[in-house]
């Protein structure tokens, strides 16, 4: 009884690591993706958390545009852009 317990066991967790795989090859991969509502969402290059165009802090570098959660990330991408520009 123990062995097909262990056996059952097994088979779960080998199956929900499956799962955790898959999962994450469904994540966009170009920073860009749907929310429910159907809006277009932006990935902030700071910290990582997907923003609609109409929440989004904007910023702009080299003509284009990246968009942010808040006035800090941007502020933030902006001191990462200082530290690594050749001087």
């Amino acid at each position: 009884m123990i062995r097909f317990l262990m056996i059952g066991l097994l088979l779960y967790i080998g199956y929900r690591i499956l799962l955790s795989f898959t999962a994450a090859k469904k994540a966009p991969t170009n920073g860009t993706g749907k929310h429910d509502s159907g809006e277009e969402t932006f990935r902030d290059p700071v910290c990582g958390v997907y923003v609609t165009g109409e929440s989004a802090v904007i910023g702009r570098h080299n003509g284009e545009r990246h968009y942010f959660c808040s006035m800090d990330c941007l502020e933030k991408y902006r001191e990462q852009l200082d530290h690594s520009s050749p001087q």
